[in-house]
């Protein structure tokens, strides 16, 4: 496998591992320095430095909906530079409301782990009133 190939895998395996909270494969998906972007104003919004903070923050999406929070990767668009696309779609529902949502997210890896992610979600008006 090329690099492109092998950032489209480890792309694929972050996802997988977090519908399923496998908490260890992120940590080892990730750098130590990560950095990660989730816009909107709710309180899930923000800007995350350092790989347990990235982490965290992603882990509130399935601890914040009980675990009914899922991805469902449509497709992962990869360069060799180590720039990469993950478009997908996310569910879950929370407080009597339902998500379902297109998403991607820009990620940047290097030497086999993602260093940056910023996520975009196809309506933020919905994603912020999901959160609220």
């Amino acid at each position: 496998m090329d690099v492109a190939d092998d950032n489209a895998w480890i792309i694929r395996r972050c996802y997988q591992a977090l519908n399923a909270a496998d908490i260890e494969a992120l940590i080892r998906l990730f750098d130590e320095k990560a950095t990660w972007h989730t816009p909107g104003r709710s309180h899930i919004a923000g800007d995350f430095c350092g790989r347990d903070r990235v982490i965290a923050q992603l882990a509130r999406y399935v601890d914040e909906t009980r675990g009914a929070f899922r991805i469902a990767i449509q497709d992962v668009f990869t360069s060799d530079d180590g720039r990469a696309i993950g478009v997908y779609l996310c569910s879950a529902e929370r407080n009597g409301k339902r998500l379902d949502l297109g998403c991607c997210a820009a990620l940047h890896l290097r030497n086999g782990r993602i260093i940056s992610g910023r996520e975009h979600f196809f309506n933020l008006y919905a994603w912020d009133a999901f959160w609220s």
